[in-house]
């Protein structure tokens, strides 16, 4: 909502304005002020500047602070700041560039704390810390809501580059305004202006100048500046590789227990689960949670306690030879690290079919959110496998679609699927479950629109007219990178622990008087957690025990240097 008038009317807000906008008292304020300076503004001071990458923290004493987000044609006002109130959302936590500007609009006095003494702030005071960090994060919700970002996405629902940047961006919480090629009547003069043509989809505008053509995701971090705050030369701690449920939740630990953290990300939190629609099964959300909003809250937790987290960048090779290890990442830095836990995970097995990679992103998915639900509302829909999120899915797209066909090669899904999902699937009358069944040929010009099954033992195929295709199965194990380091089974999932035989320590080495720890590899002080462990529990609560016990194994082995 563009507009130049000096007094510009806030953005409507959906959230509650007592969370969002907190006034604190006078006790509260006092307890901050010891953490930070005092300091007189006039009308007219920038506090922060949009797009500045180092941006404190300012409580409001007198006068009046406003929050302003500068667009082409003036500027959007997102909120203001009374005496009592504070600036900054979650982008503070985590050390990257400020979304929007700060500026007095009225003389008074406000209290000053950089990023580290925040962090000290809601690290030592329970009370404050909800506060804040429940305001940081509702904000980021609202940021995300009314599209106040720094990146302008163009591009069509008919092309799978920009389903991949809306997940890297949505996943990431990181807010956007899309202009949709197909739909959108004033694109052209966008278009124009910015000297890109449509085949140059998906395009993505980076703080109002930078043209990126289908970027890759690590393009788009670096344009934004997801990790221009971490020191990737500096010696750590520990290295979690992976953001999953497991690493995040290895991270909160290790953080909060004081350990120097650093998490390698190769896309964005929350693995599998953060493509999960919900998950009502995980311990404490007995209405459910979606993997995405888990995760996100789980990345904010560990930030909180100083954990970094480098994001777009995959683990390629692991050091394992001297100590301390490297773990060696796409852009060719190599991070020290005294300890490491390997939280990779799996990804779904791609059937063996013609066309599918063609597809991907244009009728073939291996998640389901909302942004892939609204592609395919009022649609047939096939949903391949039989495990807890096949079933997830499945449920959560007969909301909005037609039908939903759940295709599984097992005779039932009493063996993998958790009971109370098979009874949703059992009593919804727009799934439709087709036991001894596989997909065998995806047929289309530009996106997905026929779809042919078989059953095991007819030799009858059944081809239908649907667009989308929802492929969940198996678990491929991302241990490709891991070289010869770590013993292995025969199917790639890291052996840990007691599973670890006498004649394959022998075999790797194994230099200590003492056996490996429980979810420790066969090189002392790398743990392996979560869906690439061997003997896995598959399930996102099993992911978050072993990710948090690692870490007391690894304080461990520290002590041990």
């Amino acid at each position: 909502m563009p507009n130049s008038s000096p007094t510009p009317e806030p953005l409507t807000l959906t959230a509650r304005i007592s969370q969002l906008f907190p006034v604190l008292t006078p006790a509260q304020i006092a307890r901050i002020a010891v953490h930070g300076r005092t300091r007189n503004i006039q009308p007219g001071d920038v506090l922060i500047h949009a797009g500045a990458q180092v941006t404190p923290f300012f409580v409001v004493t007198a006068g009046q602070v406003e929050i302003v987000q500068p667009s082409g044609s003036g500027e959007n006002l997102v909120a203001v700041h009374n005496p009592g109130q504070f600036t900054g959302e979650v982008q503070l936590i985590s050390g990257r560039r400020a979304l929007v500007a700060a500026r007095a609009s009225q003389a008074g006095e406000v209290i000053e704390l950089d990023r580290e003494h925040l962090l000290a702030l809601v690290q030592t005071d329970s009370e404050l810390s909800e506060i804040i960090m429940r305001a940081f994060i509702l904000r980021r919700v609202e940021l995300i809501a009314h599209g106040f970002g720094d990146v302008v996405l163009i591009g069509s629902n008919n092309c799978s580059g920009t389903l991949r940047v809306k997940e890297f961006l949505t996943r990431n919480n990181h807010p956007y305004a899309y202009v949709d090629l197909d739909h959108d009547a004033d694109v052209q003069t966008l278009l124009d202006h910015f000297k890109v043509f449509a085949g140059d989809i998906p395009v993505l505008i980076c703080g109002g100048d930078i043209v990126l053509r289908n970027p890759t995701n690590q393009q788009i971090a670096d344009c934004l500046g997801f990790n221009n705050a971490i020191d990737q030369t500096q010696i750590r701690d520990l290295v979690i590789v992976g953001a999953g449920p497991s690493g995040l939740a290895a991270a909160v630990y290790a953080a909060s227990e004081g350990l120097d953290v650093l998490v390698i990300e190769a896309n964005a939190p929350g693995g599998q689960a953060g493509s999960s629609s919900r998950i009502e099964n995980y311990l404490g959300f007995p209405t459910g949670i979606s993997g995405q909003a888990l995760a996100a809250r789980a990345y904010t937790q560990a930030q909180k306690f100083g954990a970094q987290v480098i994001i777009a960048q995959h683990a390629i090779r692991l050091g394992c030879d001297r100590k301390p290890y490297t773990v060696e990442v796409s852009t060719g830095a190599c991070v020290p690290t005294r300890t490491i836990i390997i939280a990779t995970g799996a990804e779904y097995r791609k059937p063996a079919l013609d066309n599918l990679t063609r597809f991907e992103g244009v009728g073939v998915y291996y998640g389901a959110t909302f942004m892939e639900a609204q592609l395919c509302a009022g649609e047939e829909v096939v949903v391949v496998g039989g495990g807890n999120s096949a079933g997830q899915a499945a449920v959560f797209l007969a909301q909005t679609a037609k039908r939903v066909h759940v295709l599984i090669r097992a005779d039932g899904l009493s063996e993998s699927m958790s009971r109370y999902l098979i009874r949703r699937i059992e009593d919804n009358p727009a799934i439709i479950l087709h036991t001894q069944t596989t997909i065998v040929a995806l047929e289309g010009s530009q996106h997905l629109e026929r779809v042919s099954w078989q059953a095991r033992g007819s030799e009858d195929i059944e081809t239908q007219a649907i667009r989308h295709v929802f492929l969940m199965t198996g678990a491929a194990p991302n241990s490709q990178w891991l070289g010869g380091c770590v013993v292995r089974d025969d199917k790639g999932f890291i052996k840990t622990g007691a599973d670890l035989s006498p004649d394959e320590l022998a075999a790797a080495h194994w230099p200590l008087g003492r056996a490996p720890h429980l979810l420790e590899t066969s090189v002392p002080g790398v743990f392996a957690v979560g869906d690439i462990r061997a003997g896995n529990v598959k399930r996102v609560a099993s992911a978050v025990g072993e990710g948090s016990i690692s870490v007391s194994f690894v304080h461990q082995v520290l002590h041990e240097y």
